[in-house]
């Protein structure tokens, strides 16, 4: 864990993949609970992320065994969909948070902490961009990928909480704000899978 980088990456997807998969779970109950399509939405946001990260642990389980090109770009193509996949979930979510409402209000010291954690996750995933841009390993670029997707929805959904738990806008300024947020994050996790594809096209 401390000598080896790849190791710890590694590690940290096997951790949130379990933690993604109890995630989704959690939702997709609530949901049939309560016949609700957001958390039913949810469910299926935290499974693709789920997915996604099993596929990246095992092929590194493959690849340690026998490298295979077939199987390289198949994850990443695999990978690439399922983005595009979590993006339009993404759509359907702000959607049903738009329509009717839906985001969650905190006290503020309970904000501010979710804020402070939200924030450590854009810090990390830039440190990690950083350290990791020599490597050009489609691992570690798919892992990347699947940390800026689910970073950029923390924010979409801590700008939720935020607006309606400081009470700084209007409910015209707070939808506008959430509709344009919610549909930057789904394009830019829609971008992240097609150039996941079109780079694996162009090198096969």
């Amino acid at each position: 864990m401390i000598s080896s980088q790849y190791y710890r990456i590694m590690v940290s997807a096997m951790a949130a993949f379990v933690f993604n998969l109890f995630y989704a779970l959690y939702h997709c109950v609530l949901g049939i609970i309560n016949y609700s399509l957001w958390f039913i939405s949810m469910g299926a946001f935290y499974g693709i992320l789920a997915m996604m990260r099993f596929s990246a642990v095992l092929f590194d389980r493959k690849h340690r065994k026998s490298f295979s090109n077939d199987m390289d770009v198949f994850v990443m193509k695999f990978s690439g969909v399922l983005l595009i996949v979590l993006g339009i979930v993404l759509a359907v979510v702000n959607y049903i948070s738009l329509s009717q409402d839906i985001a969650t209000k905190y006290e503020k010291i309970t904000m501010i902490t979710i804020a402070t954690y939200t924030f450590c996750k854009i810090v990390i995933a830039i440190v990690r961009a950083v350290k990791q841009r020599k490597h050009s390993s489609s691992l570690l670029r798919m892992i990347r990928n699947i940390n800026y997707a689910e970073v950029s929805a923390s924010i979409l959904t801590l700008q939720r909480s935020m607006l309606v738990s400081f009470d700084s806008m209007d409910k015209r300024q707070v939808r506008f704000m959430n509709a344009m947020t919610g549909a930057a994050v789904c394009l830019f996790v829609l971008v992240l899978g097609l150039s996941m594809i079109a780079k694996k096209k162009k090198g096969s």
